[in-house]
């Protein structure tokens, strides 16, 4: 191992140790070693600080050279630092614990080129693990238990005390080879960094390393190579994702920004999670995003991107259907509260986290629903559409990539979507097509003119079937899958999306499909196996319903009915 600020030629120019000291010190270990007499354990007490003293050099002659020319300068190394770490006295006297493992750095080769280089390799992860493990301390309690009493400790308390001091010093050294954020000269080399972070992946669960483990995520090299081991890395995000370990914000920031591959293992493992649960509310579903970190950690625009290119290859993947676009949808609402909470005095605009997009179309979705009074709307949601039927129809963008952009962009928002339909219910007849054409290209942005026509054309005729019902105060369920029928039993599947979106809401908003929704729920949608769809618009409802502080309106109390009725069945 080099150090990129001497080598081994420049050995000469420091402090020499003699090679009678290492035979001096050998010997001594070896005696303590072997005998437990209060006698032997009162020569260590005195001898402490001049060892110390001795470690300290050697530790400043090893730092500036490569493991091989150390072990030929000093043969009898290994022998002494391996005895020494497993003597309490030694280890548990002021900071010779520390030096130790800086000085089991310094032999680590990081490129072994043989067997026994390999092995000795293996060799000083156990002894630095060794150090750090007071499990492993607690074990060897042959002749220092009568001293440790005597200190006026267990030998647990001993134990996790010199655990929690080394933590303290290497978390201190680290920080202080910091200067606002950036490297400088000091006692630590990237080398031994990266070898500490190496020895740290067993110790990873053990409460008391944690400050070492953030200190070393947060901690910078002086050069543009990564100076944490990638085994380091990967075992803390693994440790993580299966809270085994709880992490500051900063720190798990750090570690997805410098080491992608667990960014994308977490981004997937939210994912999957979200998918494999049972929830059985928008709330939880977002308690869950934000335990994640991810959306507090998106507020750093690369993240955010590769994250938002995780949803988007799962939204192709699976074919838009409606389970994922409400997971992209209510990830991007958790996005925006962090975003809005974070207090940095520089922050990037929403905005500038959308810039392949047409920017005024970008301002209008980030206007949050409930940023505006219910009787602007519609008035917005024309806006909208209006915009994405200009992007749609523009003849310069034509491109596959450009619609699915242009459609992604507004699942993001979806939302918007859902106060579409419920305005359609209670809008004029002149604005019915300006909505049915924003959900038939939310339910289907792949079309082509001739299908997007055809799309409306089955739309608008159930709705108008619909419209003819909403005022009357009874029906059967008969009347509404009339309402609902087709001429052709060729309906695409993104048209029957539309139309239960439909028949969900008129359900809601109708004081006729008010008498007979449960029924409807309990006859219809369990028979066509459309459960998990109506769940999921039901809750994003009451996700919004409860968004907005809306609690006693009948409308509510049916919703949470119909959650009951289905969770039932479930």
């Amino acid at each position: 191992m080099i150090h990129p600020q001497h080598t081994g030629e420049g050995m000469a120019q420091h402090t020499a140790v003699p090679k009678l000291s290492f035979q001096y010190w050998l010997d001594k270990a070896v005696e303590w070693g072997q005998t437990t007499t209060l006698e032997s354990q009162q020569d260590v007490c005195l001898q402490l600080p001049k060892l110390q003293e001795f470690l300290q050099q050697i530790y400043e002659s090893l730092k500036h050279m490569n493991s091989t020319t150390a072990l030929q300068r000093f043969p009898l190394i290994g022998q002494l630092l391996g005895r020494l770490c497993w003597n309490p006295f030694v280890v548990g006297y002021d900071e010779s614990q520390k030096t130790l493992m800086w000085c089991l750095c310094c032999l680590y080769s990081n490129e072994p080129q043989n067997p026994v280089e390999l092995k000795a390799n293996s060799w000083i992860l156990s002894l630095l693990c060794h150090l750090l493990s007071s499990s492993e301390w607690g074990a060897n309690k042959v002749g220092t238990g009568t001293f440790i009493s005597a200190l006026g400790y267990t030998s647990a308390d001993y134990y996790s005390k010199l655990v929690k001091n080394i933590v303290l010093s290497l978390v201190t050294e680290l920080k202080g080879n910091q200067f606002n954020g950036l490297n400088v000269q000091g006692r630590v080399s990237d080398d031994h960094v990266n070898i500490v972070s190496l020895f740290c992946v067993p110790l990873i669960t053990l409460p008391d390393v944690t400050p070492l483990l953030e200190a070393l995520l947060t901690y910078h090299g002086g050069g543009s190579q990564e100076v944490l081991s990638s085994e380091f890395l990967e075992a803390v995000n693994e440790t993580f994702l299966k809270k085994k370990i709880a992490l500051s914000e900063s720190a798990v920031l750090s570690l997805w920004l410098r080491h992608l591959p667990s960014l994308e293992k977490a981004t997937l493992h939210l994912f999957g999670r979200l998918i494999s649960t049972q929830t059985s509310s928008l709330e939880e579903v977002a308690c869950i995003i934000k335990e994640s970190l991810l959306p507090q950690a998106a507020c750093h625009p690369p993240i955010f991107r590769i994250v938002d290119e995780i949803f988007k290859n799962a939204l192709m993947e699976t074919g838009g259907t409606p389970e994922v676009m409400t997971i992209i949808q209510v990830f991007t609402q958790c996005f925006i509260q962090a975003h809005q909470k974070d207090n940095k005095q520089h922050k990037f605009p929403l905005k500038a986290y959308f810039p392949h997009h047409h920017q005024h179309l970008v301002i209008a979705l980030l206007k949050h629903p409930f940023d505006l009074p219910a009787t602007l709307w519609s008035q917005h949601l024309k806006y909208i559409t209006d915009m994405l039927k200009a992007i749609i129809e523009d003849k310069s963008v034509r491109s596959y990539t450009d619609l699915f952009e242009s459609w992604f962009l507004f699942v993001h928002f979806g939302e918007w979507a859902d106060i579409a339909v419920e305005q359609l219910l209670k809008s004029e007849d002149e604005s019915s097509d300006t909505f049915l054409w924003l959900l038939a290209f939310y339910y289907n942005p792949n079309s082509d003119k001739e299908q997007r026509t055809q799309i409306l054309v089955e739309a608008r005729a159930v709705y108008d079937r619909l419209m003819m019902l909403f005022s009357c105060t009874t029906l059967s369920v008969a009347d509404l899958q009339a309402a609902a029928s087709t001429k052709t039993d060729k309906r695409q599947p993104c048209t029957k999306h539309l139309v239960r979106h439909l028949l969900i809401s008129f359900l809601l908003f109708s004081s006729g499909g008010h008498k007979i929704a449960q029924e409807f729920i309990s006859h219809v949608i369990l028979a066509s196996n459309t459960t998990n769809e109506v769940f999921g618009l039901l809750i994003r409802t009451a996700y919004r319903f409860n968004q907005l502080g809306l609690k006693n309106q009948r409308v509510v109390k049916l919703v949470n009915e119909l959650l009951q009725e289905l969770r039932f069945m479930d």
